[in-house]
């Protein structure tokens, strides 16, 4: 059971922040270069509803599997390292970081897009490009923290 909740919990960190990096680094300067607006954040807006979806299965598995991780490979809260502390926290913030993303911009930004409003469609996706921005930044660092906390002395 331990094996198969650390590589369910490996593969939703994947998924999640592989999604990102790939939509932020790669999609996103390609996507502006050669689309015009409209085309370019209807593409967003259809990408975000499928990505959203996984990164909702990503949460979950993320949150279940760490849980369940925590307190039986790991003894609870009182045993746990500083390495896992940090990945709880990390991980809050970058739960509550996307559910403010998914439940604010995105919805606008897929109404704006709805009704034809480039402009406002365009403003929203800066803002869920700053969101997305920071999680990446800490899905990245909890990456690290998974890989190599235990080396440190954490």
């Amino acid at each position: 059971m331990l094996a198969l909740a650390l590589t369910l919990h490996l593969l939703a960190a994947v998924m999640w922040v592989g999604g990102m990096f790939f939509a932020h680094m790669l999609l996103r300067p390609v996507a502006a270069q050669v689309l015009e607006p409209a085309p370019r954040l209807s593409l967003w807006a259809g990408l975000f509803k499928k990505f959203f979806a996984w990164v909702w299965v990503s949460i979950g598995l993320l949150w279940s599997t760490g849980l369940w991780l925590l307190f039986t490979a790991f003894g609870g809260m009182k045993l746990a390292g500083l390495y896992i502390h940090l990945m709880l926290t990390t991980g809050l913030v970058m739960t509550l970081v996307f559910s403010y993303l998914f439940f604010r911009p995105y919805p606008r930004l897929r109404q704006a897009v709805a009704i034809q409003e480039w402009p406002a469609a365009a403003e929203q996706l800066a803002k869920i490009r700053l969101l997305v921005t920071i999680n990446l930044t800490l899905g990245l660092l909890t990456l690290a923290i998974a890989a190599s906390g235990p080396y440190w002395g954490l």
